[in-house]
């Protein structure tokens, strides 16, 4: 190595480095030339590899380096969109600037609705997310015109697949039965009279004409700051939006803000399937888009994953509409033949369009949530591998709810991959034990323990605003799946520390076919990592979602955590004014955001 490589080559020391590699499993010194790891080991090791002269940076000697952290899975708009709303949800949520405490019943909820309204600014439209019919009772029209007959407002349920809105609203958008009649199979799942949207009803009929108000360029640029700042926090270096929205404008701000050279992670998009399947979008147009969207980023920090879609099954598991083999249940235990799931892509469209990408070589990943959606995706696949065999075709399993054993073995038998989202258990297997799902199926939702016990990849992700973008958080899930009251929901689907640090690790980097890049901490692959205070490994797995981050080191740069930030999900963090931020710093929005914000067309009006 010469002079000049050793001018750009610095060795960092730690107590513990967890590497995630087979060659080298636990080392104490890794050297890195800019952006690369180029040697690992003990100090006396990387010095031979790289040289005695190469300085050593003693910052993290005290404290223990992991792979740098991975979301498989979240969803930036949605991210930035909710977390900007009145938020009152099934639990707390602990923002940079702002907690906002649970609602636990109707009473609390519509108490907390009352008093975002009163502060919501005159002229301005209410909108609060994180509403659901399980916790917070019915919420209506005609509940919504009580807190305000003047004033529109929009709550968006805790899923992001059903809206509620008031008179106001609806008349403001112009939204009536005429509307409706225009598309009859969105228009079957609304009930106009109580203003609830659900699954096509809502993204159809009602999504594209409230985007103007949910991300205006004000809102979206503030939640992209608050988003960034927050996935740093929970030590997070490289997510993926599968089933990318993209809103007017969106993209040029994910470039200025997510790929601003002070973002500390790596932001990655995969086309979506579903919008141009519900339209009918000819199978020749659909995959010249596709390309269109990998032409847009192909490389770089802001980017698309070259030939991977998304594609979904049937609706969302926050509001009960997956589709279940057997039916769901009332509060009495008994069958509810009143309650049904939905298709959000009918079985017979997701046939034809897994064929046409997998036949174009695509690698898919699949929204499921019901054991009979996920009946109806293996079969598909199935008929996929029968018909065009791929050997490492990696299609993704995208939530896996609900499964079943027998279906599990399949998903190991096609070479399918699980992406799971562990917080369902934890969040919601009391309540879906009481109504819906009963006891039985609720507590072994994500049977991760199943996937691990037969070598299946698994991956974790938090479909921000789903679940806290918070990898150690979502390891603290699946390896202890203690619930709300305090019980172990499934103990038989606990997965082990290492197991979940996998998950979150090399094989989420694996479900993304970046594994060569990312995932592990082994010479020629990026140098991300996350700084804790402990080893996860070591500590009382119980004791799992106290290990605190103490920064992240992205391609080669130490990005520490704000000093008098409280740590990772449990506590604000301290707000640190920039230049020009606006008084009260919510979102920390400086005038160069502003300036850039009003030169973008994020609504689509002229």
């Amino acid at each position: 190595m010469g002079e000049q490589d050793n001018a750009r080559t610095r060795i960092l020391v730690a107590s513990e480095i967890v590497t995630m590699h087979a060659g080298c499993p636990s080392a104490t010194a890794v050297a890195v030339r800019d952006d690369r790891i180029v040697a690992i080991g003990d100090l006396t090791q990387v010095r031979a590899a790289v040289g005695d002269d190469v300085p050593v940076d003693r910052t993290h000697e005290a404290d223990v380096l992991l792979p740098g952290l991975i979301d498989q899975h979240l969803h930036p708009v949605l991210g930035a969109g909710t977390l900007t709303m009145e938020v009152i949800a099934t639990e707390d949520w602990i923002l940079p600037d702002r907690t906002f405490p649970a609602a636990h019943s109707h009473e609390e909820y519509v108490r907390l609705l009352q008093e975002a309204e009163a502060r919501t600014p005159e002229g301005e439209w209410l909108l609060s997310w994180g509403w659901h019919r399980l916790w917070h009772g019915q919420v209506d029209r005609p509940l919504l015109d009580s807190i305000s007959s003047t004033r529109p407002i929009a709550i968006w349920q805790r899923s992001c697949h059903e809206f509620v809105l008031n008179t106001v609203a609806l008349d403001e958008l112009g939204i009536d039965e005429d509307l409706l009649a225009t598309d009859p199979d969105a228009g079957a799942m609304v009930d106009l009279p109580a203003g609830h949207f659900w699954e096509k009803g809502a993204f159809v009929l009602l999504f594209g004409r409230l985007t103007p108000i949910i991300f205006s360029p004000e809102r979206f640029t503030r939640g992209l700051h608050q988003m960034v700042r927050y996935l740093h926090l929970n030590g997070v270096t490289a997510f993926n939006e599968p089933g990318a929205i993209l809103p007017p404008g969106a993209w040029e701000l994910y470039e200025a803000i997510l790929g601003h050279e002070d973002t500390p992670f790596t932001s990655t998009f995969v086309t979506d399937g579903r919008a141009l399947a519900q339209a009918g979008v000819p199978h020749d147009k659909t995959l010249e888009l596709a390309e269109r969207d990998l032409a847009r980023a192909p490389s770089g920090k802001v980017r698309f994953f070259p030939k991977q879609v998304k594609l979904f099954a049937d609706g969302a598991i926050i509001s009960q509409l997956m589709q279940m083999k057997e039916p769901y249940l009332d509060a009495d235990g008994n069958p509810n033949p009143e309650h049904h799931g939905e298709w959000i892509l009918t079985p017979d469209v997701l046939e034809e369009r897994t064929k046409l990408y997998w036949d174009a070589g695509f690698q898919i990943h699949i929204h499921v949530n019901g054991d009979l959606g996920l009946e109806v995706v293996l079969d598909t696949i199935e008929r996929r591998m029968a018909e065009h065999p791929r050997p490492d075709h990696r299609t993704v399993i995208v939530h896996f709810a609900n499964s079943t054993e027998e279906q599990v073995d399949r998903i190991a038998r096609l070479g399918a991959i699980v992406s799971s989202n562990p917080y369902y258990p934890v969040g919601f297997a009391d309540k879906y034990g009481e109504i819906g799902l009963g006891p039985e199926r609720a507590d072994v939702m994500t049977r991760n323990g199943s996937v691990v016990e037969r070598s299946i990849p698994l991956s974790f992700h938090s479909d921000l605003p789903m679940g806290r973008s918070d990898p150690i958080g979502m390891m603290d899930c699946a390896v202890n799946r203690r619930t709300v009251t305090g019980r172990v929901a499934g103990p038989e689907q606990r997965i082990s520390v290492e197991a979940a640090l996998r998950a979150v690790t090399i094989d989420a980097a694996h479900s993304w076919r970046q594994e060569h890049e990312l995932g592990s901490i082994e010479p020629g692959k990026k140098a991300n990592f996350t700084v804790v205070d402990r080893s996860p490994l070591t500590i009382d797995p119980e004791r799992l979602d106290d290990l605190r981050v103490i920064g992240t080191v992205f391609e080669g740069r130490w990005f520490p955590v704000p000093a008098g930030a409280k740590g990772r999900g449990t506590a604000l963090a301290k707000v640190v004014p920039g230049p020009g931020c606006d008084d009260d710093h919510r979102g920390c929005i400086c005038s160069a955001a502003r300036d850039l914000a009003a030169h973008i067309d994020l609504t689509g009006a002229a």
